[in-house]
């Protein structure tokens, strides 16, 4: 079996971005080692727990952790000795040979102690919510970090050790122009951060800007939006940026330099078992798709009280299976095998694929199948035609 990947959510943030259509909060400080305690109790306990919720757990019983992802939510608001008791949790109650540890963290949420704690506790990964180097741009989205910021932030992570560093910009914020995305890609570039993720603004009523959006509102800028023609070529343009800084691309959103691809992510878009603890989180066995309660404050009490938290189990169906292996094999740009999807799940797909390549829609290479370079911003669409 492959080594497990395990995600920890911590749910709190300072502020709610205009953007944000996460089941997160802004909470009293004081309800952050509750849940803490919560989540290291639900890892010591998870065998029995899922026994609960009717979760063949076997396959996961014996299985080596060696990634670990520590999300939100910002993570990076806890005082260090709260994650370094998640990192014990996970260290006294499964094998666990570590290549590599990420820590989700806002720039300015970021100073020298923390990040000497951070890299004693074994992180060796920091993902930063950079979003953007401009700061009326970051002001619009509710961001409470500024441009000076990232610069402090990421001299402060290189002077505490971290040699492994991701930087997330935003494709799409209001008041985001064609040059203030291209200083945005700049900056970043020449911070030369090992990791880059490039997110397109998504609308949808789960966030206040898209809301008020969706209900033709001004608040948040919502008029002050790029189209979905600018999106597109702001997506190209860092394409062709960070390919000439020598930045490798292997999923659609994501950059790296070469051997630095996300250890953790891979697991999710190749459809490797990994383990999702606190509120919110998922799980995915090979077999199973499962997923805790999202209100914190009930989970913490599920939890006290001996229960589960699981509130949904899914079993994968084989049709399941074959639209997650396209859906999320196509979004590497290695691609997929067609000629081992095929015979795995008994299907035909050359005649789907076919007119898509004679469109320029996606490419094959033998059995590798593959989006076109120059449509990987409308890759959902792609996709979609595949699986019809």
């Amino acid at each position: 079996m492959p080594n497990l990947g395990v995600y920890i959510q911590v749910p709190f943030c300072q502020t709610k971005c205009t953007y944000c259509n996460f089941h997160t909060g802004v909470v009293s400080s004081g309800r952050f080692a509750p849940y803490i305690d919560a989540v290291a109790r639900e890892i010591r306990e998870h065998a029995q727990r899922y026994v609960l919720a009717g979760i063949a757990n076997a396959e996961l019983t014996n299985a080596s952790v060696d990634t670990l992802y520590i999300g939100g939510g910002t993570p990076s608001l806890l005082e260090p000795a709260l994650l370094t008791h998640l990192v014990a949790a996970l260290r006294d109650n499964f094998s666990c040979a570590f290549e590599e540890v990420t820590l989700e963290a806002d720039p300015e949420t970021i100073e020298a102690q923390k990040a000497a704690a951070w890299v004693a506790a074994g992180f060796n990964r920091i993902s930063m919510g950079t979003q953007s180097f401009v700061d009326d741009e970051l002001k619009a989205a509710g961001r409470l970090h500024r441009r000076a910021d990232i610069y402090r932030a990421a001299t402060t992570l290189r002077e505490a050790g971290i040699r492994n560093i991701s930087f997330d910009l935003i494709a799409g914020l209001p008041k985001q122009t064609h040059a203030s995305w291209r200083q945005s890609l700049d900056e970043l570039i020449a911070l030369s951060p090992e990791h880059v993720s490039i997110y397109m603004m998504e609308i949808d009523e789960g966030s206040r800007l898209g809301l008020e959006v969706l209900q033709s509102g001004s608040h948040y800028s919502a008029r002050e939006l790029p189209s979905e023609g600018s999106m597109a070529e702001f997506y190209e343009l860092g394409q062709s940026l960070l390919k000439n800084a020598g930045y490798e691309q292997y999923e659609i959103s994501n950059w790296a330099k070469p051997g630095l691809a996300s250890k953790h992510n891979l697991k999710y878009w190749r459809r490797e078992p990994y383990l999702g603890f606190g509120a919110g989180a998922h799980s995915f066995s090979g077999s199973q798709r499962w997923a805790n309660l999202h209100d914190a404050a009930i989970y913490v009490d599920a939890i006290s009280a001996g229960k589960s938290p699981v509130v949904s189990v899914e079993t994968v169906t084989q049709g399941s299976a074959l639209e997650e292996e396209l859906f999320l094999g196509l979004r590497q740009l290695s691609g997929i095998d067609l000629a081992r999807i095929e015979r795995q799940y008994g299907v035909d797909l050359q005649d789907k694929a076919a007119p898509l390549v004679a469109a320029g829609l996606m490419s094959r290479e033998h059995e590798t199948l593959r989006l076109a370079p120059g449509k990987l911003s409308i890759s959902n669409e792609v996709i979609v035609e595949l699986l019809r």
